[in-house]
């Protein structure tokens, strides 16, 4: 059994970093404030150094701690109390509301209520379908974009306030120019999304397998959802797409364990737009937790699960990008007088 104790160390770690972890939320505002004393006591102090008076310090608004639990409490705004609070309010209020309401209308009218189950049999679910369409559908596209902004903001903030500015940008004041900079970033996340999705299918497609078939896709969900936790991470320290699931397939014990949690809490709704808001507001905890979290790297027996999308990634990618070229005319037996035809 020792060969296998290093698996379940692992697990147990990225287990208890992922939750753990969610506890630094709470200790943001005291280190915050300690560092903004801090540096306008040196401020200070070097200011009436050099002009021997003293001078006001000038203030830095940028404060990460307020921005990040900003930007939290827009997620479980927008995600919690708005759309998850609608789809409870409809399903658990407004339906039954409705079906009492039209059965009373019948008894009113006929006198009898002996159709109404026909008549609701069809109006039930044609009231949740223009329900979907006309505001679940549209406010959860509108989620998608404003929450990928606030969970990128509360990535960049967690990562400056634990190891300073991104590498990227470091790159860029010691000579890369930014629009090589930009071109890369916008290849990586391209490249990323795109693997991300085949990852996805992968993870569902195992799921009908016989026996492990659940596990397997388990385990798919909770290494998807590490990797969407310490992407922000890695591509702030630069790591490549290669190196970052290089990384997780090597230490696959702890990625299953830190994303256990997530992928237990978002599949025990049944609805996929619930999901998504339960997603959405744990999220950006696990981001937190992705930053503060020290890898228990095992490097024993990686695992290429994702061999297979990087293939399929990599030939879309090759097939996109690749352009005929234009036929050049053959002018090696053209007499130099001779203007070519």
């Amino acid at each position: 059994m020792s060969e296998f104790k290093p698996f379940f160390l692992g697990f147990g770690n990225g287990l208890k970093d992922s939750l753990l972890g969610i506890t630094a939320i709470f200790r943001l505002d005291s280190e915050t404030e300690k560092k903004e004393e801090e540096k306008q006591r040196k401020l200070v102090e070097n200011q009436r150094q050099l002009r021997g008076m003293r001078t006001r310090p000038k203030t830095d608004n940028t404060q990460p701690a307020k921005q990040i639990l900003k930007n939290m409490v827009q997620c479980c705004l927008l995600n919690g109390g708005i759309f998850w609070l609608s789809i409870f309010l409809f399903e658990s209020y407004i339906i039954p509301a409705l079906q009492w309401l039209t059965h009373l209308v019948f008894e009113l009218v006929s006198g009898s209520s002996t159709h109404h189950s026909s008549v609701w049999y069809w109006m039930g679910p044609a009231l949740s379908y223009v329900f979907g369409a006309l505001w679940v559908l549209p406010l959860f596209w509108l989620s998608k974009p404003l929450n990928s902004l606030w969970f990128q903001e509360i990535a960049d903030s967690a990562y400056r306030k634990n190891r300073g500015r991104p590498l990227g940008l470091v790159h860029i004041s010691r000579g890369e120019s930014v629009s090589s900079y930009v071109s890369r970033s916008i290849a990586d996340f391209a490249f990323s999304v795109l693997l991300q999705a085949f990852f996805l299918i992968q993870g569902m497609l195992v799921g009908f397998l016989p026996v492990l078939g659940p596990l397997a896709s388990l385990i798919h969900m909770c290494l998807l959802y590490s990797l969407y936790a310490f992407e922000y991470k890695w591509v702030n320290m630069d790591w490549s797409a290669p190196k970052r699931l290089a990384y997780i397939e090597s230490n696959w014990p702890y990625f299953v364990g830190f994303g256990l949690p997530l992928a237990l809490m978002t599949a025990l709704p049944s609805s996929v737009f619930v999901s998504g808001c339960v997603f959405a507001i744990l999220f950006p905890l696990f981001i937190i937790s992705g930053n503060e979290a020290n890898v228990s790297e095992t490097n024993q027996f990686p695992i290429r699960v994702f061999r297979l999308v990087v293939w399929l990634t990599n030939k879309v990618f090759h097939k996109s990008t690749s352009k005929p070229r234009p036929q050049q005319p053959d002018v090696q037996n053209q007499s130099p007088s001779s203007p070519p035809s």
